[in-house]
């Protein structure tokens, strides 16, 4: 048989597999529960017996997604981690996202993967400020968002205030799929608009298993619940009247953002989530490449590299290089191109991961996130094709503010200093800067937030067996500038130019005032500003 026959069969194969896949982030604040949904999310689809929270962050157990020793031990989120998990006929990838802002790079390389975000809001501290500096990021890269309304557990604002601040901070319009019967503090349920019902939920054994939840009709729910079932279809309609009933064009199109109302650690309103991202969120669909063109869900496989992750596995000291597959049918063993060497690359062995554990997996199409292990050669936003070439529009590295000298504590152990600073480098845990002056053994670590820096450490003694000691420069901005710079700011106070592994070089300055001083001083020179400033979502 021809291949000319066999490509409308593999075509349709892919095109249906394409639709079957849902690909988003959770993104929000610090503290707001993003791993505690992940896993919520996860003990609903069955994948996990129990989840690992409990009523708060001081008592949770090790959740699935939070892996690192120093998540367990703040109860944040400092890498990111990718799930993949079949829930009704849907595939289901969901990548969880560190909060805290100092590592808003990782964030920002995930959004990049994703065609949908669920942005979480805490009910009782509404949008901050971490939370709308994703929104941009999502509002930039045109991708859908539902938001959910978490922890109403716990008191918190009005369900009416929340939803006049989305409106006046996000410009979407709020589409309640579901609306909280009871003031937060006092979660008796939802009215499940899509259904007309009322879900109301008890806790299980304390949250670690999934509520138990009955449904009422709406006369059931105003003869149990009475005022509490009026004020909730009161509010809801009150929204619906002022914005519109559910659109899924209007969501679909970043102008409308669905609603829904939830309690992740008590897993109240979560199959509700789960049930809204199988039906609304968007499938995996053509990917533009840096023309612009967009490349078909059918054509050859292509993919690029969004992650890097060392130490996820403490028994083989690998590492896994996460991509997220554009188009084709990915096949264990297949042999790609790398854009960026034009070299092949075999794939031998392909993972799936499921936070932590892992399993080999033969086969990923569109939509679906793959850990090649082993795959030294590659590095973030490289992309990867058969047959036909394309390359992937670059993730950009954002200009860091907070810059240490990094020396080995031990330097009979310099190698193993060496090679954890080249790995950390190349992960994209900490940017790296060089001199000829300083050299090798005192390599000038640049980061967006100085958690970096704590992070680095951690990795360097128990990863890599190197501790290190940090010394800090007094630096706090950095522009792109030429060779021909090095020579004019070596001797000049509070500036210096430095080499990054991308063969940029950056020149670095005390404050804004040494910068001007220096652009008043030498008019000619090339300071430019790095895409992105601190991080400018």
């Amino acid at each position: 048989m021809s291949q000319d026959i066999l490509r409308p069969v593999r075509g349709n194969e892919i095109e249906k597999q394409a639709a079957r896949r849902r690909t988003f982030a959770v993104i929000s604040h610090p503290d707001a529960g993003k791993s505690t949904l992940t896993e919520a999310l996860a003990l609903h689809a069955k994948v996990i017996g129990t989840a690992g929270a409990s009523s708060g962050k001081a008592n949770r157990k090790e959740t699935v997604s939070d892996w690192m020793q120093m998540e367990q031990d703040r109860g944040i989120s400092i890498s990111s981690a990718a799930l993949q998990f079949d829930y009704r006929d849907t595939v289901i990838n969901l990548l969880d996202t560190p909060g805290h802002a100092d590592f808003s790079e990782d964030t920002y390389r995930v959004l990049a993967a994703v065609d949908c975000a669920v942005m979480l809001v805490d009910a009782a501290k509404g949008l901050e400020t971490q939370t709308m500096k994703l929104f941009e990021v999502c509002k930039q890269r045109n991708l859908p968002i539902i938001t959910v309304i978490n922890k109403w557990d716990r008191p918190g604002l009005d369900a009416l205030a929340l939803m006049d601040e989305i409106t006046e901070r996000t410009g979407l319009l709020p589409m309640p799929l579901t609306w909280a019967v009871g003031i937060s503090g006092d979660f008796r349920g939802v009215w499940d608009l899509r259904n007309d019902r009322f879900a109301q939920f008890k806790r299980n054994n304390a949250g670690a298993n999934i509520a138990i939840t009955e449904y009422f009709t709406p006369e059931q729910a105003l003869e149990n619940q009475g005022a509490d079932w009026e004020n909730a279809v009161d509010e809801a309609e009150l929204v619906i009247d002022s914005n519109l009933a559910f659109n899924v064009d209007e969501f679909h199109a970043g102008k409308a953002t669905p609603v829904l109302f939830s309690s992740a650690a008590l897993n109240f309103g979560v199959k509700e989530i789960l049930d809204a991202l199988v039906d609304f969120a968007p499938q995996a669909s053509p990917r533009p490449d840096v023309t612009g063109e967009t490349r078909p869900v059918d054509a050859p496989f292509s993919g690029f590299v969004f992650k890097v992750q060392a130490g996820m596995n403490k028994a083989h000291r690998d590492h896994v290089a996460f991509i997220r597959v554009c188009s084709g049918k990915f096949e264990r063993g297949m042999v790609v191109t790398q854009g960026r060497t034009n070299k092949s690359f075999a794939t031998k062995y392909a993972q799936q991961v499921f936070g932590r554990e892992r399993e080999v997996i033969d086969e990923a199409f569109p939509g679906d996130v793959v850990g090649l292990v082993n795959a030294s050669s590659l590095r973030v936003g490289d992309s990867l094709f058969i047959e036909q070439p394309v390359e992937f529009p670059a993730i950009p590295l954002f200009a860091p503010e907070h810059f240490q000298v990094a020396r080995s504590k031990d330097p009979s152990k310099f190698k193993q200093f060496r090679r954890g600073i080249e790995q950390l480098e190349h992960e994209g845990v900490i940017q790296v800067l060089r001199s000829d002056i300083r050299g090798d053994q005192a390599p000038v670590l640049a980061a967006v937030g100085p958690m970096q820096f704590e992070v680095v450490q951690d990795r360097m003694e128990h990863d890599f067996n190197a501790p290190m000691r940090l010394e800090r420069l007094p630096y706090s901005m950095a522009r792109l500038t030429t060779l021909d710079t090095m020579p004019v700011l070596a001797n000049v106070v509070g500036a210096e130019v430095l080499l990054r592994s991308d063969g940029e070089y950056l020149a670095l300055f005390n404050d804004i005032w040494a910068l001007r001083r220096i652009q008043k001083n030498y008019p000619d020179l090339v300071l430019e500003t790095i895409g992105s400033e601190r991080p400018q979502f």
